[in-house]
């Protein structure tokens, strides 16, 4: 093949991938001087707030008590800066903003980042609270953690939650895109992959972590631990008159308060699981449990169900 030949079929390859039918749905147009989301920042980001959120453990190595409060303000101060980024790089993917002018929009989307970080930053003390009951419910849960330092510093789920919560308040704020980019960041650092539509509740704790799935509208109680593998999904989704799935209805579990599953166990459906229950290893679980009880496998075949109170079951 001549060189005029491998320049044709180059330019011939790139007039099929520039071709608007190829490119339908997988191209973003944006305005020139639009941001787009940013990987790295977001990871600076993630880095920044674990810093805040458990300082000394995170980011300067150095910190002590005379200087956390230096070290938090000036995180905080390049956090805001960075997170007013993105947020601003996710409300552009937006359509919904009516402004007459393109100037209008970029002013009126920038002073609406810059609120949404200062709002979601100033939620940090109750993050870092609720991350506090989460650390505690992992020392107390696994007997080969030494103290609360090693669960924040060597813990999948920490990291996981850390981002999930976090991203869940951006979600709550409607912003596009970038909180489902932070709670991916997670799942790819640690295996673990929790929606940041999700709602969990305190003393949460995912016992080593890799595999777990909890789908968007799953809503989760308080002192609830899962195991590895576990899956909390939906069933096969109803379809529109056009055979479309039906986006934005409720389709995934929900676990009231002490409820424990264990590895590689599948709850399927917007079902109930009862306080105080058990879910064994390896279960499909489609249906409601009562409060207090446990579902398991015997064999292949059987499955059992039994309540332990007074003594039944564990």
């Amino acid at each position: 093949m001549s060189r005029q030949d491998i320049t044709q079929q180059l330019i011939n390859t790139v007039d099929e991938l520039s071709d608007p039918k190829a490119l339908q749905g997988l191209f973003h147009e944006h305005y020139d001087g639009d941001p787009l989301p940013s990987g790295k920042e977001l990871e600076e980001i993630i880095e920044l707030s674990r810093a805040v959120l458990f300082p000394g453990f995170y980011g300067n190595s150095f910190v002590n008590i005379q200087t956390t409060k230096y070290q938090i303000g000036v995180n905080v101060e390049r956090l805001h800066k960075l997170l007013t980024r993105q947020v601003l790089a996710g409300l552009c993917f937006n359509e919904d903003c009516h402004c007459a002018h393109i100037e209008d929009i970029r002013k009126c989307m920038r002073e609406e980042a810059e609120m949404i970080a200062q709002r979601v930053i100033a939620k940090f003390p109750a993050i870092r609270q609720m991350l506090s009951t989460d650390v505690q419910a992992a020392f107390e849960g696994d007997p080969a953690a030494k103290n609360e330092g090693e669960v924040i510093s060597c813990y999948p789920v920490i990291k996981a939650l850390t981002n999930y919560r976090i991203a869940h308040e951006l979600y709550l704020e409607d912003v596009p895109l970038i909180p489902r980019m932070m709670t991916e960041l997670a799942h790819s650092e640690t295996g673990i992959d929790i929606h940041p539509r999700a709602t969990i509740g305190t003393h949460f704790t995912i016992d080593h972590g890799t595999g777990v799935v909890v789908g968007a509208t799953c809503v989760i109680g308080n002192h609830v631990k899962l195991y590895q593998g576990v899956t909390l999904g939906a069933k096969s989704f109803p379809l529109d008159k056009d055979g479309k799935p039906i986006k934005g209805i409720a389709r995934h579990p929900i676990l009231k308060d002490g409820v424990v599953v264990y590895a590689n166990a599948t709850i399927l459906g917007r079902i109930t699981i009862g306080e105080d229950c058990v879910v064994g290893a390896n279960v499909w679980v489609t249906h409601d449990m009562e409060p207090r009880t446990k579902k398991y496998r015997q064999n292949k075949e059987d499955r059992l169900d039994v309540r332990f109170d007074e003594g039944e079951g564990i």
